[in-house]
């Protein structure tokens, strides 16, 4: 048995799903451990036996037995599908990069290197093997499956803005660090638009290559129905209205989904974007939601001390010589240090002060870095009053009032220059949900109306005058 972690280098998870393949499972795993993989790289094959009923539940312990280093095998107590077989092989798999693999013949291993080849030369998050690309050659199939994958794959690209040519693919490679991070809800041939609609709104970058293909009919044991295509239109229209794409605890998951509101986090980058300079610091950047909004002019400085959220930034970002990633764990005031004194004209400080338990301290360590009469532009969430449930979950130790923050800027050596509420249409829905019902969950569905409704929400408040859940506060370095 392989005995790594998703951190090995050059390690690949195939994740084999089987149900009733008594027939084809042995020389399908006879071309998968034969397959040529790029140089240095080994291989684990986890193996989700989904409680066959032809005996192939015995055979795979046979399998596992015979080749107990490679194959790692695990047992569904009763049949769930073949999303459900996955979803159990990712959190089971340990290496750096995974690629589904059927457990038929329809599907060449050998491509296996074709596969990787984007994901190892740094380019791609997720591949993509496609049937239908051009190839030198190709199976002529059954036309009637052919048009029904066409037109899912047409339908799945108009949801999620994707250019596929061939979504319902089995052959789908990825980075470990994506793929265990997404939730898998389906239970049968629903994960692939669910992965595709995930990977998308996640803006992973997707590549496809052309692959062979070798269909079976259903007298082969295809499995494939067209209650699936009907449960696949479904998968791709629940998943293009909620946003459903992290795998983790609630505080950080209510993050992940307003940073799918692009209105909203557009229309935030508006509001201070007048007071942006040449060399920005943003800090606490998340995993980016705002920063591609930011300008990137002499230089963007994104600071961050989550290690996932970096490595997000990182490929986000590569190759761009005005976007600077830095680990700067902000509980811990000195290191702001490190990024340099007097190097900034506009540090952003957006919805960060509220975790930091001590903020004046904080709010002393951040003038430093600022050149003299440079800018400190700060959000934070508003009237202490309105303090709940979900500022528990997202980690907040306070809510602020204008005048305290005011004088908190003051006293810390800086000049106000401007403060503004911001976002009044959600005080109602945040006061009835955290402090009335004391919800311990935001609503996906609701953040999505909500996005929606942002462009009306501006020009109202371009107009009136209206209290926000949020306060902006823009102020100068004081010499």
């Amino acid at each position: 048995m392989v005995e790594t972690d998703a951190r090995t280098p050059g390690l690949l998870s195939i994740l084999m799903p089987v149900y009733n393949e008594r027939a084809f499972l042995r020389p399908c795993l006879e071309r998968v451990l034969a397959a040529p993989l790029p140089q240095g790289m080994q291989r684990e094959i986890v193996m989700v036996e989904d409680a066959s009923t032809d005996g192939t539940r015995e055979l795979v312990k046979d399998l596992a037995s015979q080749h107990a280093d490679v194959i790692r095998a695990f047992f569904q107590e009763e049949n769930q599908g073949k999303g459900a077989a996955i979803r159990r092989a990712v959190q089971e798999m340990r290496g750096q990069y995974a690629v589904i693999q059927d457990a038929d013949l329809e599907y060449d291993p050998n491509e296996y290197a074709v596969l990787l080849g984007p994901l190892l030369d740094g380019q791609a998050d997720v591949v993509y093997g496609s049937r239908f690309a051009a190839s030198p050659r190709r199976q002529v199939l059954n036309y009637h499956h052919t048009l029904g994958n066409l037109f899912l794959t047409h339908l799945s690209n108009i949801f999620t803005g994707l250019h596929l040519t061939d979504m319902e693919t089995c052959y789908k490679a990825f980075r470990a660090d994506i793929l265990k991070t997404i939730p898998l809800r389906s239970n049968r041939f629903g994960i692939e638009p669910e992965i595709t609609a995930k990977v998308a709104k996640r803006g992973c970058s997707v590549y496809e290559v052309p692959i062979s293909y070798h269909g079976r009919g259903y007298a082969e044991g295809k499995k494939i129905g067209w209650k699936d295509g009907v449960s696949a239109i479904y998968t791709l229209l629940k998943y293009w209205l909620v946003d459903d794409c992290y795998d983790e605890h609630y505080g950080r998951a209510v993050l992940r989904d307003l940073s799918q509101s692009r209105r909203y986090n557009w229309w935030t980058v508006s509001q201070i974007s007048p007071f942006l300079g040449e060399r920005i610091l943003e800090l606490g950047a998340g995993f980016g939601h705002l920063t591609r909004f930011l300008p990137k002019r002499e230089l963007l400085t994104v600071a961050e001390s989550d290690e996932e959220n970096l490595a997000l930034l990182a490929e986000s970002h590569r190759d761009n010589d005005l976007v600077e990633i830095k680990s700067v764990d902000l509980a811990a005031t000195d290191a702001l240090e490190s990024l340099g004194k007097e190097r900034y004209d506009t540090v952003l400080c957006i919805n960060q002060l509220e975790h930091i338990e001590n903020d004046s301290e904080m709010l002393g360590a951040i003038r430093p870095l600022l050149v003299s009469g440079g800018r400190l532009v700060v959000l934070v969430p508003q009237y202490e009053g309105l303090y709940g449930s979900y500022d528990k979950a997202l980690g907040h130790h306070r809510r602020y009032s204008r005048q305290g923050l005011e004088q908190a800027l003051q006293t810390a050596g800086y000049r106000l220059v401007k403060s503004q509420s911001f976002n009044s249409l959600a005080i109602l829905a945040w006061w009835w949900n955290s402090c009335l019902l004391r919800s311990e969950q935001v609503g996906k569905l609701q953040i999505k109306v909500f996005d929606m409704l942002v462009p009306l929400l501006r020009v109202v408040e371009s107009i009136l005058p209206l209290p926000g859940l949020s306060l902006v506060c823009v102020a100068e370095r004081a010499d």
